[in-house]
C-alpha cells in the first residue's frame, strides 16, 4: 500500500507540473511539443479544441490499439497517467496566462516542467501514453529502434507545425524537446547517477585491496585474456556514483598509474545489492 501510494502521488505531481507547463509556457507564447502533445496543441490553435479533451481522446484510441505493449501494472498506471494528464489539462485552461513574454524562457520552462512531470510519471511506473504506442508500432512494422523512432516521431510533428505556428517558434519548439529529454533523464535517474568502470592493471590485486578499503565498495573480478599477447588477466568491474570518480581514479593511478580504466554511463540497475529506482 505504501509503494501504490507513492506512485499516485507520483502519477499526481506529474500530470499536475505536466499540465502547469503546458497552458502557462508552451500555449500561451504560441508554442509546441514533439509527439501526440503537439498534435493536441496545434489542434487547439487551428480549431480551439480543448487540450485536456483532445490530449485524453487521442490517448484513449491509441491506448486501444497498443494495448498488448503493456504489462498489466503499467497498463494500469498509464491509464491513471493519462486520466491525470488531461484532467489537469482541462482544470487549467481556463486560468492559464503567459508569466514569460520571453520566447526562450518560455521555451526551456515548458521542456523542464512538462517533460519533468512526465519523469515523475516514468518513475512512478506509468508512461505518457501516445508517443510511446508510436514507437512501439513504428519499430513493430519499420524495424526502427525505440529511441529512433520518438525522435523520427517529434522531428515530423515539429516540421508539420511550421505553417500554424512559424518556423522560429518550431525552432524554439525543437529546444523544447532537447531540454525535456534531459529533464526526464534527471527525474527519472536522479541525482544519484551511477557509472560502471572497468579496470586492467598488472597489479589487480593492489588495486582491488585499495579501493576496497579507501572507498569501502565491493568489486566483481572477471576473467580476461588480452587479444595481443594472449595472456590472461584480472579485469575489476565496479558501479560507483558518478561523484565518487575523481576519488577512484586517484586510487587507481596511486597504485598503478599505467592501468587502463574505461567509464561507462550506467542506465538503470536492478538486483539484490543495488538502490531501487
Amino acid at each position: 500500500m505504501r509503494k501504490l501510494f507513492k506512485d499516485m502521488l507520483f502519477i499526481i505531481l506529474g500530470a499536475f507540473i505536466f499540465a502547469v507547463g503546458v497552458n502557462f509556457f508552451t500555449i500561451p507564447n504560441h508554442l509546441s511539443e514533439g509527439g501526440l502533445l503537439g498534435i493536441t496543441i496545434i489542434l487547439h490553435y487551428l480549431w480551439n479544441w480543448s487540450p485536456g479533451v483532445v490530449n485524453f481522446v487521442l490517448n484513449a484510441v491509441l491506448i486501444v490499439v497498443g494495448y498488448k505493449f503493456f504489462e498489466k501494472r503499467a497498463f494500469v498506471y498509464t491509464l491513471i497517467s493519462i486520466a491525470a494528464c488531461s484532467g489537469f489539462l482541462f482544470l487549467t485552461e481556463d486560468v492559464s496566462k503567459r508569466i514569460t513574454e520571453d520566447t526562450l524562457l518560455a521555451s526551456l520552462f515548458a521542456g523542464l516542467l512538462v517533460n519533468g512531470g512526465i519523469g515523475f510519471i516514468f518513475r512512478a511506473g506509468g508512461t505518457s501514453g501516445g508517443t510511446t504506442i508510436i514507437a512501439r508500432l513504428a519499430t513493430q512494422f519499420f524495424g526502427w529502434s525505440l529511441g529512433k523512432s520518438v525522435l523520427i516521431i517529434d522531428i515530423i510533428v515539429v516540421a508539420g507545425s511550421i505553417p500554424i505556428i512559424g518556423l522560429e517558434k518550431a525552432m524554439y519548439t525543437l529546444l523544447i524537446v532537447y531540454v525535456g529529454a534531459k529533464a526526464i533523464d534527471f527525474i527519472v535517474e536522479g541525482l544519484d547517477e551511477r557509472v560502471a568502470v572497468l579496470i586492467i592493471s598488472n597489479t589487480p590485486e593492489q588495486v582491488l585491496e585499495g579501493i576496497t578499503n579507501k572507498m569501502s565498495r565491493g568489486l566483481t573480478i572477471l576473467d580476461g585474456r588480452g587479444g595481443y599477447t594472449g595472456q590472461n588477466k584480472e579485469v575489476l568491474y565496479i558501479v560507483i556514483n558518478k561523484q565518487e570518480i575523481i576519488q577512484l581514479k586517484n586510487i587507481i593511478k596511486t597504485i598503478d598509474e599505467n592501468a587502463y580504466v574505461t567509464v561507462h554511463n550506467v542506465h538503470e540497475m536492478m538486483g539484490k545489492g543495488y538502490k531501487a529506482s
